[in-house]
């Protein structure tokens, strides 16, 4: 039984990483997961993802780089300061400037490097490294 869509799609695409697998599929489908989705591939923690209709919630086909190390959601999901990104770093990232913090911001899903560029805050939703 799935309680949540986005940690069970992070948690699958984390074990077929570890498994060794080139891709995997991840059902059903949300919009805030595929803009996540949207922000792993363009960090390159993963390649090409493909939507498919089933008629039951869809599908996302992923494929897999190997870059992976951890990835995770973040529960609660906590509101950040753009001026508190360091703290928040320091609890989920190994290191500084080693992953990413993913987060929700008024102006739509983004990486905590993008969104201390732009000023903005918003909440954390997961991080990957």
């Amino acid at each position: 039984m799935m309680h949540d869509l986005i940690n069970d799609a992070v948690v699958n695409i984390k074990n077929h990483e570890r498994v060794g697998k080139y891709e995997c599929v991840v059902k059903p489908t949300s919009k805030l997961l595929i803009n996540i989705l949207r922000v792993f591939q363009k960090e390159g923690y993963i390649g090409e993802f493909e939507l498919m209709d089933d008629n039951r919630g869809g599908k996302i086909r992923i494929e897999l780089t190997k870059r992976i190390n951890d990835c995770g959601v973040i529960k609660p999901r906590y509101s950040v300061n753009h001026k508190d990104f360091i703290k928040w770093e320091a609890r989920f990232l190994p290191a500084k400037d080693f992953g990413i913090l993913i987060l929700t911001t008024p102006q739509g899903v983004m990486d905590h490097k993008e969104a201390k560029e732009k000023g903005l805050g918003g909440k954390l939703l997961a991080y990957v490294y």
